[in-house]
């Protein structure tokens, strides 16, 4: 993380952490690759778990996520930037570019928040390491508090922005909302009281309910990875949340999305 990457580099493959990978190299030696959902916080608590290194980057990284969180608690809102960027078509991307910048959390970037270093990188700019226990590293010291934590996860705001052009659209798709894709044990909802109660009227034009199961079948309509994702383009900014609670669709949905089976 030397220098910050150019959202138009056409970066594909995702590079990850050293202490990520580390991990990714040393599931068996450090008891991971079971199926019984094994203890991992020792990662975090015992210096004798990994190498001196690893461990002293984990310790840095910690510090570096409360630095993030405190940043982004600051951080004033910023409304949606795509009208500001579809004015731009015939500017050059002027426009855009202070748009972006605006966007930017530290004077030296990602890098400037996260010296550890511990970030991962991907097409979309930086986000945070796949480590266990997969939430917040701080479960490990209190579980009840922060079991439903967000503060583990980053998004590389400025990177994200330079990488929208004026054509671009904005699509939410969360499978496994009461109000969206439903996995089992699905609620009916009365249709009248979701439009004209719940909804508020700025998201009427582009509210799309559907009340059904969703497939993790390949091609299947009902299947959002075939029938919703891949009708859209690479220029488009999708934010995709698989939260359905039963593992025989999630899982499999999962290794789509992986994998790229469906071409999306």
């Amino acid at each position: 993380m030397d220098d910050e990457p150019e959202a138009t580099a056409g970066v594909e493959d995702y590079q990850p952490g050293s202490a990520e990978q580390y991990i990714m190299n040393n599931l068996d030696q450090l008891g991971f690759n079971k199926a019984n959902n094994p203890a991992t916080c020792h990662i975090w608590n015992d210096n004798e778990t990994t190498t001196p290194e690893v461990y002293d980057s984990l310790v840095t990284y910690k510090k570096d996520i409360d630095r993030y969180n405190e940043i982004i608690e600051k951080f004033n809102p910023v409304p949606s930037t795509m009208d500001m960027i579809r004015q731009d078509q015939g500017g050059g991307g002027a426009l855009q570019s202070i748009i972006c910048d605006s966007l930017r959390l530290h004077p030296d970037g990602m890098q400037g928040i996260f010296p550890s270093k511990q970030l991962s990188f991907t097409s979309s700019g930086y986000v945070e390491p796949l480590l266990p226990p997969m939430r917040s590293h701080k479960i490990c010291d209190n579980h009840r508090r922060n079991l439903m934590s967000l503060d583990y996860l980053v998004h590389d705001f400025e990177f994200m922005c330079k990488k929208l052009k004026p054509t671009s659209r904005l699509v939410l798709l969360d499978m496994g909302a009461s109000l969206d894709f439903h996995g089992t044990a699905i609620t009916k909802k009365d249709p009248n009281v979701i439009y004209n109660t719940s909804l508020p009227e700025e998201y009427i034009p582009s509210y799309h309910w559907i009340n059904v199961g969703v497939s993790s079948k390949e091609g299947d309509k009902l299947n959002p990875l075939h029938s919703i994702i891949k009708k859209l383009n690479e220029d488009d900014f999708v934010v995709v949340k698989l939260d359905i609670d039963t593992s025989s669709i999630e899982v499999p949905l999962a290794r789509e999305l992986l994998e790229d089976k469906d071409g999306v």
